[in-house]
């Protein structure tokens, strides 16, 4: 016979995702996995596409130094800047806890509140450059 007090249980039919509280390392965890999307599918053929573009001719790389002048190609810039910093940060993170350093809870906390500090700080230091 099942136990009853888990077959008793009222379980929700639909999640409001919107009302759960992750934790920090949670939080980094799944914008480490946004970040290496956005890379792969993103910045990885942009880049490619404006070296093939830059090196085929002094023209073609002068073009390509006055579409990439314009602010809103900056943000972008910007937003991918910050996925490579989160991602390669929070890379270096999870290779440590691969290596058992620093695994209890309250130094996972701190690594993972310094990610996003430190992603952070970086993407604000390629703005400084940028403008």
């Amino acid at each position: 016979m099942a136990n009853p007090s888990i077959s008793s249980k009222k379980r929700p039919k639909h999640l409001e995702l919107w009302k759960i509280r992750l934790p920090v390392p949670g939080i980094v965890s799944i914008l480490h996995r946004v970040s290496g999307a956005v890379m792969f599918l993103v910045l990885i053929p942009v880049l490619l596409a404006a070296l093939d573009g830059s090196l085929a001719s002094q023209e073609s790389f002068e073009d390509l130094r006055f579409q990439l002048s314009g602010p809103l190609v900056k943000l972008v810039v910007l937003g991918l800047s910050w996925a490579f910093a989160h991602h390669a940060l929070a890379g270096v993170r999870y290779l440590l806890l691969d290596l058992h350093i620093g695994i209890d809870l309250a130094t996972t906390r701190l690594w993972s509140k310094a990610v996003l500090v430190v992603s952070g700080l970086l993407t604000l230091l390629v703005a400084v450059a940028l403008w």
